[in-house]
């Protein structure tokens, strides 16, 4: 029985600092993972595994992008055994990379797979479970039985795998847990720790250890909650299995990069992960720049600590649950709001009306009117500048302190202090003062008294630190000790990034602290790195990829292999064109019934395929439409959207 970690019991080294957790090498082939080895980066091929030349070419594509492991599908016998044929041929044209089969539904195939290849990795939701979606009330008899009819399904792998020299990775997905796990646990990352421990302690009991282990899901709250629970319950029993990270389904462009990096860069600021695989609906060539991008952050992070939690002092809060610090309510800040989104002008010489379009707000000069998008901004930072023009209705204004003491225009404008500054100033605004701070305003500042900040206040807390994140959660675990509920806008400076970099870090630094319920909006600054338009969607990416505040349609795709029924990126794409307006809708677009109503998890609706050139659509995970034509299917899937009432008509 899986023991519940305290909240004494920590999940990583160091929550001060980047250190990572070192857990026990395993071969693969010549590939050594875990321990000191580094992070690797891998990807799945989306060819057919029976077309041995086409997966041979995107192997290579992969590898020479800089891809160390290649996985590859193998739903049944026949894939298994060609796998020996794509393996001679990498070989005979010089590539070593080891290969990972994947496997689901079919133990004969793994067993084969064994065989050949250099490492295993298998579901234990469905290796040797059927789902079906029922709700079984086991006696603890029952649920034992259970356990050694996967025992009896599973070992003949485990002992092929200790034979032959083969690593294995036991794989949990969200959406995929067993009927048996989702009756006892339930649908939590409780269950999906559990469902890979049940597997775990059959590989001990055989003294095999060849393990990596993964907790994927596609909501990024419930794949980080996972993947601590995972550490903490090892920590317990003693094992330091390497981790395979991942955010599964993460979707293609901008969503599938920054939903991948909230989830992924929250567990590597931590020390946690051995091997990282980003599921984009592309090809996975095109997935290893934005993993090595993500991973060289952490090869030369230095070890500079932030401001000390004690180690052995328990956290303020549940790292393994999602819940919201309690805040209050400033205008439109904090309390049950959602996060805000600040925009910052200050590097702009000229602010017309005109330059207000990249950040949600469009002025119609006939009618003087302005409208907005789902993703306009809802505060902009002009340092000392006060705009000579009439702004749109939900937008404010910050200004330096000293500029709006000066400035006789107040209406939606608010003044930004410097820490101890608003102690001293005459000029403050009656309804919302900003005050920045950051790590020395709270532990070094004897001249800053939280206690004496008033109703109106809204704290920016900043930082330029490379391990700003740890820094910043410091800061909210101070606050949270004293019992300050006064509202926090993160603010995350950047110099020096590209715009991949901007996008993959700011993710990571933001989407990790919203993750653990931290953040009455945030604000990032990163003069020159890209455009205002790409700053302002990048931050309501994050807000969409945390969960925190949904702006859009969420799309719930998975990258494709070799099981895919149909073309996932053109597919995707149409989807998306058709239906891109529906705010707060989640869609599910997957490429076989492996990945179908389990891996969609909580999507509204879903997109999938289940034959050539066959769909099914699915309400949640109930199935409505079956073996639709794809060249009508997604018109049937907007009809579905429609029958439902969720569907309103795109704006012109």
């Amino acid at each position: 029985m899986l023991l519940l970690p305290t909240q004494k019991r920590f999940y990583c080294n160091n929550l001060n600092q980047t250190s990572r957790f070192i857990t026990r090498e395993v071969r693969i082939g010549d590939l050594l993972l875990g321990g000191n080895q580094p992070i690797r980066v891998q990807s799945m091929t989306t060819t057919d595994t029976m077309d041995t030349a086409a997966t041979v070419e995107q192997s290579i594509r992969m590898i020479e992008a800089g891809c160390e492991l290649v996985r590859i599908t193998a739903p049944s016998v026949n894939e298994a055994r060609n796998l020996e044929n794509i393996k001679n041929e990498l070989r005979k044209r010089g590539y070593q990379t080891p290969l990972v089969a994947d496997i689901h539904f079919t133990p004969n195939a793994a067993e084969l797979a064994a065989r050949i290849v250099e490492k295993i990795r298998i579901n234990p939701g469905n290796y040797a479970d059927k789902k079906k979606f029922e709700t079984i009330d086991y006696t603890e008899a029952a649920y034992n039985e259970e356990l050694e009819r996967i025992r009896e399904r599973f070992t003949p792998l485990v002992k092929i795998c200790k034979e032959h020299g083969t690593a294995m990775r036991i794989g949990t997905n969200h959406g995929s847990l067993s009927d048996r796990i989702l009756s006892r646990y339930g649908d939590t990352p409780h269950g999906m720790v559990e469902s890979a421990m049940e597997f775990l302690r059959i590989c001990q009991d055989e003294n095999y250890h060849d393990i990596v282990l993964s907790m994927k899901a596609s909501n990024t709250q419930v794949m980080v909650q996972a993947y601590r629970l995972l550490v903490a319950t090892m920590i317990q029993y003693n094992m330091n299995y390497p981790l395979h990270l991942g955010v599964t389904e993460a979707g293609d462009g901008e969503d599938g990069r920054i939903k991948s990096a909230v989830g992924i860069g929250t567990l590597l600021e931590d020390g946690l992960g051995d091997t990282i695989r980003v599921s984009l609906t592309e090809d996975p060539e095109f997935e290893i720049p934005v993993a090595k991008t993500l991973v060289e952050r952490y090869s030369s992070r230095k070890k500079i600590a932030a401001h000390s939690i004690p180690e052995k002092l328990s956290l303020p809060y549940s790292p393994y649950d999602y819940e919201r610090r309690e805040t209050d309510t400033v205008i439109n800040i904090g309390g049950k709001n959602v996060p805000r989104v600040i925009a910052d002008y200050s590097h702009k010489e000229n602010i017309t009306p005109a330059s207000l379009f990249q950040i949600g707000y469009t002025y119609h000069v006939n009618t003087d009117k302005w409208t907005l998008s789902d993703q306009a901004c809802d505060f902009i930072y002009t340092g000392d500048k006060i705009l000579d023009f009439e702004i749109p209705g939900t937008l404010g204004v910050i200004v330096n302190s000293a500029a709006y003491a000066l400035s006789n225009t107040k209406d939606r404008y608010y003044p930004l202090f410097c820490a101890d500054e608003y102690f001293r100033a005459s000029a403050k605004s009656s309804v919302l003062n900003f005050v920045a701070i950051d790590h020395s305003s709270i532990f070094n500042n004897p001249a800053f008294d939280l206690g004496k900040l008033d109703a109106t206040v809204v704290l920016i807390v900043d930082t330029m630190a490379e391990n700003g994140m740890a820094e910043q959660r410091s800061i909210f675990c101070e606050l949270m000790k004293r019992n300050c509920s006064i509202p926090v806008i993160i603010k995350r400076n950047y110099i020096g990034v590209n715009p991949e970099q901007l996008q993959l870090f700011s993710a990571t630094d933001l989407g990790g602290l919203l993750l653990d319920g931290f953040g009455d909006g945030i604000w990032i600054k990163a003069p020159s790195a890209t455009s205002e338009s790409k700053m302002n969607s990048i931050g309501f990416g994050i807000l969409q990829a945390t969960r925190t505040r949904i702006s859009k349609t969420e799309y719930i795709s998975c990258p494709s292999c070799g099981r895919t029924l149909f073309d996932l990126q053109d597919t995707t794409a149409k989807i998306r064109s058709r239906t891109d307006h529906l705010k707060g809708i989640k869609i599910g677009i997957m490429g076989c019934i492996v990945n179908g109503p389990g891996e969609m998890a909580d999507a509204d609706y879903g997109y999938v395929g289940t034959g050539a050139g066959k769909i099914t659509l699915y309400k949640g995970r109930e199935v409505v439409k079956r073996n639709i034509e794809e060249q009508l299917a997604v018109d049937e899937l907007v009809q579905l959207i429609r029958e439902y009432g969720d569907w309103v008509e795109k704006p012109l």
